[in-house]
């Protein structure tokens, strides 16, 4: 998986990472996530550990190779910038759908999919540290995948947008995007990720995304 940022300019800075995700099926109950940064050098080893929650802050630590140290991030700081990257910290937990509460707008042809038709639906975060006040989503009538969200910021700007770009299907039965792009409108600046190759059913388990985890990467 790689992170390509871009400044306003277009000038890149491209990183290599990898994502492992474990699902829960209960919608009660949040997902877990593992990014580990394998270049470039100067961040090599960076990880970041995630377990969604639905209204309370989710539980986030980050382990810095530098300081040979894990530390814990604050409910407060989940809105700032995830390494330097348009995305924040709650931009890389789950979004179950039970974290929001939802307002009907209408369909229209699907952004980066005009021949597919989508529901707009605006949703508010009912965590109330969030650091969005809401956010509009475009999802599919027929494979019902997300095409794209706009983020509001607390004051109800418009802040950034998310593309979800060509997915692909995995074991016939897994679409997953092969490109996220984060938009920020009022900085110029954007954040690829791009992913694959995906793999399923590895094995994964709860052990594998405790806290405890991190300190194996000292």
């Amino acid at each position: 998986m790689k992170m390509i940022l871009r400044n306003a300019s277009g000038q890149e800075n491209i990183r290599d990472m990898r994502f492992s995700v474990l699902e829960d099926p209960n919608p009660d109950v949040g997902d877990k996530s593992l990014i580990i940064f394998d270049t470039p050098a100067d961040i090599s080893g960076t990880a970041l550990l995630s377990h969604a929650k639905i209204l309370e802050a989710d539980d986030q630590w980050v382990f810095l190779p530098e300081d040979e140290k894990i530390k814990r991030i604050s409910s407060k700081n989940k809105s700032g910038s995830f390494f330097s990257s348009e995305f924040a910290y709650e931009d890389f937990t789950a979004q179950e759908l039970n974290k929001y509460k939802y307002n009907y707008l209408r369909q229209e042809p699907c952004p980066n999919a005009a021949e597919l038709t989508c529901d707009v639906v605006e949703r508010f975060p009912l965590y109330e540290r969030s650091g969005y006040a809401r956010q509009i989503a475009w999802v599919d009538t027929t494979y019902f995948q997300s095409r794209k969200i706009d983020f509001y910021n607390r004051r109800d700007s418009l802040m950034k947008s998310l593309d979800f770009l060509d997915y692909k299907q995995y074991e016939d039965k897994y679409w997953r995007p092969q490109l996220m792009k984060m938009q920020n409108h009022q900085t110029g600046k954007s954040t690829d990720l791009v992913y694959g190759p995906y793999s399923f059913n590895n094995g994964l388990s709860e052990n594998d995304f405790v806290k405890g985890v991190l300190e194996t990467l000292y």
